[in-house]
């Protein structure tokens, strides 16, 4: 058995598969996932886990070289585009509409659903190398 980091099994294997450039997901409980991108559902109730918990656990373990974010979290969840921004501060950002974010998450090799109920808690990733 696993003893330290994600030990949701399903979520590991998707990380440790990764390749440069590919691009994934971590939306709230209601960011709708198109169809053919793989869903790591972790949504328990109404705000478990939260965006932060999710995303903290992610980037303990998957590399990230730049990441998508819609226009509208400036305005509307100012704390959690700050902690986005403190979490990733060497990669590059993107912002674009809401809806041009959710046709970019086709591309997702996976989406990961948090129990975040927060306005545009969700962000696009894409994957670093570690060398």
């Amino acid at each position: 058995m696993k003893k330290r980091g994600i030990l949701n099994a399903q979520l590991s294997h998707l990380i440790a598969a990764l390749g440069h450039k590919d691009l994934f997901m971590i939306g709230d409980a209601g960011m709708p996932i198109p169809e053919g991108v793989e869903v790591v559902d972790l949504v328990l109730t109404a705000g478990v886990p939260t965006f932060e918990q999710v995303m903290t656990a992610v980037l303990d373990e998957a590399e990230v070289e730049g990441y998508y974010l819609a226009h509208e979290i400036k305005e509307h969840n100012v704390p959690l585009e700050d902690f986005i921004k403190k979490s990733l501060p060497m990669a590059e950002v993107e912002y674009m509409p809401h809806e041009d974010l959710k046709k970019l998450s086709a591309k997702c090799r996976f989406a990961i659903r948090t129990g975040e109920f927060s306005p545009y808690p969700n962000v696009i990733l894409r994957a670093g190398v570690v060398f």
